[in-house]
């Protein structure tokens, strides 16, 4: 007969866990002898041995109760079941890495590849982080909405990069947002310029896309405002050059 120390010590847990199974029922405690001691026989040593080793398997301590006593085909079906359910768990464990891993990564986050491709290319041409998050941030609003469209219009936004005034607008527009300037920063109306060009280029080869619903292009804009307030007196410049907008430009009456 043993001891709870003996007992715990024999079966490789704690005295603290032995007197947790008593507490939710999983092990009975015995009475207590004449000397005042309670003691613990082969019974309860193998049936400790049984609740350890379902424990360290994952198996749930309300499971366990169940399937102690459980006969052999009642007992296989529940660790079947238990099998299963840890099964899913792995599954959204190694998804939780994934995407971890992919939060380290930075761009790649809630970004098809073809995005983190171009992002890479800014870094490229000397685009600033600061404006590279604002990149991102657009982009991972276009992701979510038009999953399969950012892809099509990756090729068109990297080709974009072989045009030297498109060059030049990313780094005026790193320069200006990277400094403490305000809203009369000459420059900004270098930018305007450029931006005004290109948008006459783009819708007379047909870039535009009417049809695209006007949420996404909303937020867009929003966000653009957003992460500097100098993105309103950029849009102030558009507008007397006879554009409206900002992502999605379309030419004023």
């Amino acid at each position: 007969m043993l001891t709870i120390g003996q007992l715990a010590a024999y079966a490789g847990v704690t005295v603290r866990t032995v007197r947790h199974y008593h507490q939710v029922g999983l092990l009975p405690e015995p009475e207590r002898d004449a000397s005042g001691y309670r003691r613990y026989g082969p019974t309860a040593v193998v049936s400790l041995i049984k609740i350890r080793t379902l424990a360290s398997a994952g198996v749930p301590l309300s499971e366990i109760s169940r399937l102690l006593d459980a006969d052999e085909p009642t007992f296989t079906e529940g660790i079947h079941r238990i099998d299963s359910h840890l099964r899913d768990q792995i599954e959204r464990l190694e998804t939780s890495r994934r995407q971890i891993a992919r939060l380290a990564a930075g761009d790649a986050l809630a970004l098809p590849a073809e995005v983190t491709t171009y992002l890479d290319r800014l870094r490229e041409i000397g685009v600033s982080e600061r404006v590279l998050k604002g990149e991102r941030d657009g982009w991972t609003l276009l992701a979510a909405r038009w999953p399969d469209r950012v892809r099509e219009f990756i090729p068109y936004k990297i080709a974009q990069l072989d045009d030297p005034h498109v060059v030049r607008l990313y780094r005026i527009l790193s320069e200006v947002f990277d400094g403490d300037g305000d809203g009369d920063d000459p420059r900004l109306a270098e930018a305007a310029d450029i931006m005004a060009c290109l948008a006459e280029q783009a819708n007379a080869g047909g870039v535009f896309h009417a049809d695209y619903e006007d949420m996404p292009h909303d937020l867009l804009d929003a966000l653009a405002v957003e992460s500097d307030p100098r993105v309103q007196r950029l849009v102030e410049l558009m507008r007397e050059r006879g554009w409206s907008g900002w992502n999605r430009m379309e030419p004023l009456a």
